[in-house]
């Protein structure tokens, strides 16, 4: 019979050696710009605790200029489309972001895009040398991207779990989660979870149409799974999403509104933080010429740092020339127009240390376009934010900045040198934004555990139980009408008006006889 200190000894050590075990973990990355960057986190932070990570990177998809890679610590397959198809796509994505800078971003140009994808991830499917290294690993789980549905059918095609990594606000996914229309806003609806009785109507309504757009985005993707899945057991998009063992969001509900969750959900928004470094010298320098009135840092994405329009251009560099500030402004120096010249207190860079900055005790005013990656950042170190929302979830995610009061917006149409002036002033002088900012860095630092311990926690978690069946509700399992309880209100309705339907008849019986036995009385 085993002595008690070593049955205690193993209850202590073996949940440790069973976390130890490396997993083979394969991380498809197929997307650019910051969705490569959170999937780069994500792939160096289970390397790094452990497990055995091999990334399919498409490397002509970074859309990321002037930035310095670091060496990787994990394996690296890469592949390229055809270079015809490449030049197609990057012409297109220019013309994107170009008619997205001019504030004529529509959906069409957005549906456009996604059947860029679609073809995309056509050429993949046909790798077959690709897919059957892929399969050779046998790896123990697959780690994908949300958004990226070419992902989706690869992981579909291998036939692996995997966990998913929604980088982008909730709405834009449906991941099966409960979705009360009275206090949960629909994507693009533009309503925070305050709803007055008009805005529950408006958002109501925009649950159908956002719905009829959903389907027109799984679209994009139906010839390439007429291609390459036979007829019978072609998968639906909008199904696959909600295979996922767990999904990690990269959110915090310091940042979002609170909504209902089911137990494979997990936030993990600021899986980007690293421990803070000293700025360059550079940096410094140009900080310390404005003494305490210290400096603004802005930020347009990883994509657009070269595409904005010269009158764009113009009004910001405006702007800035207002403030008392100096301004560390990312943009290819390259691309500055000649006929523009920058504002004395502005400094222009190809690329800069966005954290270091931001977590810099000089720093007054974060300008962001409002990606999610940038607003943890800017939240991590209490920095208030003056939002210029470009596409995308942008718009979404700055009005929850200003929802939470840690910031404003301004939309790019609205862009003079005199309108966004005044409102970096306003976040600047008025306190309450800063104090607002402080208290979401306090939540989203108070967690127990950081996002990266929620990561890799979980993940051992179902490598160890063998998937999350014990986590995901029968619901997913059902049908629609099930779901949402169509066939109880049917059958409620049917014995309802079968119940008064009846008590009708029975009443005119007893109407007629009461009636005829009144008239045999009479007689």
């Amino acid at each position: 019979m085993a002595r008690p200190w070593v049955l205690l000894l193993i209850c202590f050590l073996l949940p440790g050696l069973l976390l130890s075990e490396a997993a083979k973990l394969l991380q498809l990355s197929l997307m650019g710009g910051s969705h490569y960057l959170l999937m780069d986190r994500v792939s160096q932070i289970l390397q790094d605790h452990g497990h055995n990570v091999t990334v399919l990177l498409q490397s002509a998809n970074l859309w990321i200029s002037g930035m310095k890679e670091e060496e990787k610590s994990y394996q690296v397959i890469t592949w390229l489309p055809p270079e015809d198809h490449n030049k197609v796509f990057y012409n297109y994505l220019d013309f994107h972001k170009e008619e997205a800078l001019a504030d004529r971003d529509k959906f069409e140009n957005f549906l456009k895009f996604m059947e860029l994808l679609g073809l995309q991830c056509s050429h993949l499917l046909k790798r077959n040398d690709i897919l059957d290294s892929l399969k050779s690993e046998n790896f123990d789980l697959i780690i994908l991207e949300g958004f990226d549905s070419c992902s989706l059918l690869i992981t579909e095609k291998l036939g692996k779990p995997f966990v998913s990594i929604i980088s982008t606000t909730f709405g834009y996914l449906d991941i099966g989660l409960p979705s009360p229309l009275s206090y949960v806003p629909v994507f693009y609806s533009m309503l925070t979870d305050h709803m007055d009785f008009w805005d529950r109507v408006r958002n109501f309504l925009m649950f159908f149409v956002y719905s009829i757009k959903q389907w027109q985005i799984h679209s994009t993707f139906d010839d390439t799974i007429k291609e390459h899945f036979p007829k019978g057991s072609r998968p639906v998009l909008s199904h696959l999403l909600k295979k996922a063992e767990l999904s990690f969001v990269n959110s915090d509900f310091a940042f979002d509104f609170a909504r209902p969750l089911l137990p494979n959900t997990v936030y993990v928004g600021g899986l980007m933080a690293k421990p803070v470094k000293a700025v360059p010298q550079e940096f410094e320098n140009f900080i310390a010429q404005f003494g305490d009135s210290g400096f603004v840092l802005v930020t347009l994405g990883s994509m657009v740092s070269s595409y904005s329009s010269q009158e764009l251009l113009k009004e910001m560099n405006g702007a800035f020339s207002h403030l008392p500030q100096g301004v560390i402004w990312r943009y290819e120096r390259s691309h500055w127009p000649k006929d523009i010249k920058l504002a004395a207190n502005v400094k222009i860079a190809d690329w800069l240390p966005q954290s270091d900055l931001l977590a810099h005790h000089n720093i007054r005013l974060f300008v962001t376009h409002g990606g999610i990656n940038s607003i943890m950042e800017a939240i991590q170190h209490g920095v208030p934010m003056v939002g210029i929302p470009i596409f995308g979830d942008q718009p979404e995610n700055l009005l929850r900045v200003e929802a939470k009061k840690f910031g404003v917006f301004i939309q790019l149409k609205q862009i003079k040198a005199e309108t966004l002036a005044l409102k970096m002033k306003q976040v600047i002088e008025d306190k309450r934004y800063k104090s607002a900012a402080l208290a979401a860095s306090i939540i989203k630092g108070s967690h127990p555990l950081t996002p990266a311990q929620r990561l890799v926690g979980w993940i051992d978690h179902i490598l160890q139980t063998g998937g999350s069946a014990h986590l995901k509700p029968h619901a997913f399992q059902q049908p629609w009408h099930e779901q949402y309880l169509l066939d109880v209100f049917l059958f409620l309705l049917v014995v309802t008006v079968g119940t008064v339907w009846l008590c009708g008849k029975l009443l005119g019986v007893v109407v007629r006889w009461l009636c005829g036995a009144r008239k045999l009385k009479k007689a």
